[in-house]
């Protein structure tokens, strides 16, 4: 009986952690890949799908591999720590992905600005150096 609620448990919590996180990161990520596809929102929403779809299918794939890991409770203060190990590494999990997205969007931007800057202007005079600073 412990097993069956506690797995039950874990999918909802795990499941509901990541559809946050991920409509977390679509929502806010879309400014960062407007900016780095110059205001493009095809192509800044097209990528922002395809980011989402990639962290849904990470993180759901683990959560139910996970799923068959770990000890199976023969009690309820069992039940309760098997519950809290497996949500703990799923939120792990998630936190890894989100620095993770976090870095390609960081990359992204990086390379987009580079992309647009104007190369760098040639000096119009020297400075002499001082001799007497020399020594």
């Amino acid at each position: 009986m412990y097993v069956v609620g506690t797995y039950v448990g874990y999918l909802v919590i795990s499941i509901s952690m990541t559809v946050w996180v991920a409509r977390t990161l679509t929502k806010n990520g879309r400014v960062f890949l407007l900016d780095t596809f110059h205001e493009n929102e095809r192509l800044a929403d097209a990528v922002n799908h395809l980011l989402a779809v990639g962290f849904y299918l990470i993180n759901i794939g683990y959560v139910t591999l996970a799923l068959k890991y770990g000890d199976k409770p023969t009690d309820l203060a069992e039940a309760i720590e098997v519950l809290s190990t497996k949500v703990g590494l799923v939120l792990l999990v998630l936190g890894a992905m989100h620095f993770l997205n976090l870095s390609i969007f960081s990359k992204m931007r990086r390379r987009a600005l580079l992309r647009v800057q104007k190369p760098p202007v040639a000096p119009e005079a020297f400075v002499e150096p001082v001799r007497e600073w020399a020594h």
